[in-house]
């Protein structure tokens, strides 16, 4: 009688462990899928971005999300400096257990949260942070939706040799990866090009402001160039162009994308902003179904138009969506080899990550030039898609 108890209890114990098992499969088949995305709170295009990720999300789980598993994003602020990203990261993945990381905005701690990621073993995408040093580093977790520093003025590059054709030309850059990357990169096309460089002003971001641009601008006035090259974020870029001007400067403006490329910086750079031209990686002045339905979209959500920050942040997530609907599995290794094999079309352009030059698991991307007209933006190179004739300044 014992042993037919015993039998029966053991058998309980397995029906009941098998039950069990089953509950927790199915149940791990339905909890959403959580992806990590690291922002830097501070930062003037912080609302833009994350709008665009929520508006992807939300459009991801209405088309049934991952294989019929919704996705849940988790957003930690990285700061913008090297402890609070590595906190971040370390947060989203040891706590909030994502399975893969989004995001990355300041050059700077992008570089540290990426060397976290990789110890971490958790692929990273990149969408944001420009510093060409991200995808150099032989990673094997890190890819990158946006070009790197070095690729962002090619367009910028192409108008001013082909019909500006400045004869001279001042940088002025905020210290920082991506300002120095930036300003680095136009240092070799002058050179590559005898357009005589009048000046190289870095400035201290922490101290930028009308007083202390107009002390750095004083030698612009002596010795004025054709055009003025400039890298900075939003704050930095209106107080510049207004400095700029505010000193009769009258040299030609040229931005290197960042703050330049604002929904706010034309309404409050007002005047000084006229025919300002800058780089930039997307406008919905393209004639691209995708790029305007997203921008649309963005548009009626949030009364204003995003520009290519948010286009980023939107396509990322898209990327992100495709690889884990076809990994194997949500384990690093397949999430990686499914991220190498992405070829899809986006409202921030074609997306494949490939090896080239020196960059590892880097997307490519054609850069454009807009020129501040009125008060908007009109794409006006390349020739091809452009909507605005090119206003030329005066010689």
């Amino acid at each position: 009688m014992k042993t037919i108890l015993t039998i029966t209890c053991v058998l309980g114990g397995v029906i009941l462990a098998l039950i069990s098992g089953a509950a927790q499969a199915n149940a791990s088949q339905t909890r959403p899928i959580t992806i990590g995305v690291l922002e830097n709170a501070k930062f003037a295009f912080a609302p833009m971005m994350k709008g665009s990720f929520n508006l992807a999300l939300e459009k991801i789980n209405a088309r049934g999300g991952i294989n019929g598993r919704a996705i849940k994003l988790v957003f930690a602020n990285d700061g913008g400096n090297k402890k609070m990203g590595i906190q971040a990261v370390k947060k989203l993945v040891n706590t909030d257990k994502v399975v893969m990381l989004v995001g990355g905005y300041s050059s700077s701690n992008t570089l540290y949260m990426a060397q976290t990621a990789e110890r971490l073993d958790i692929p990273f995408l990149v969408c944001t942070a420009a510093d060409d040093r991200v995808t150099q580093r032989k990673k094997i977790n890190i890819f990158r939706l946006n070009p790197p520093a070095a690729e962002y003025t090619r367009g910028l590059e192409e108008l001013l040799t082909q019909k500006i054709k400045p004869a001279s030309m001042a940088i002025v850059y905020e210290n920082s990866p991506y300002g120095t990357g930036g300003a680095m990169q136009m240092m070799w096309f002058c050179r590559e090009n005898d357009i005589e460089l009048k000046a190289i002003i870095p400035y201290h971001k922490e101290r930028a402001g009308s007083e202390y641009f107009k002390r750095l601008l004083q030698p612009l006035k002596i010795n004025v160039p054709d055009a003025i090259y400039m890298v900075s974020y939003m704050k930095d870029a209106v107080a510049l162009v207004r400095q700029i001007r505010a000193e009769k400067i009258r040299s030609f403006l040229c931005g290197g994308a960042g703050g330049f490329t604002h929904p706010d910086f034309i309404r409050l750079a007002g005047p000084a902003s006229q025919h300002l031209l800058t780089a930039t990686l997307w406008t919905d002045d393209q004639q691209d179904d995708l790029a305007r339905q997203y921008a649309e979209s963005y548009r009626v959500k949030f009364n204003q138009k995003p520009d290519y920050h948010g286009a980023e942040a939107y396509s990322a997530l898209l990327v992100a969506a495709d690889a884990l609907k076809r990994s194997k599995s949500l384990r690093p290794r397949h999430i990686r080899q499914a991220l190498e094999k992405v070829d899809i079309k986006t409202p921030f352009g074609k997306v494949v990550f490939k090896t080239h030059g020196k960059y590892d698991r880097q997307n490519s991307q054609a850069t454009l030039v807009l020129q501040v007209v009125g008060n908007q933006y009109r794409c006006v190179w390349p020739e091809k898609v452009s909507v605005a004739e090119l206003f030329l300044p005066p010689k």
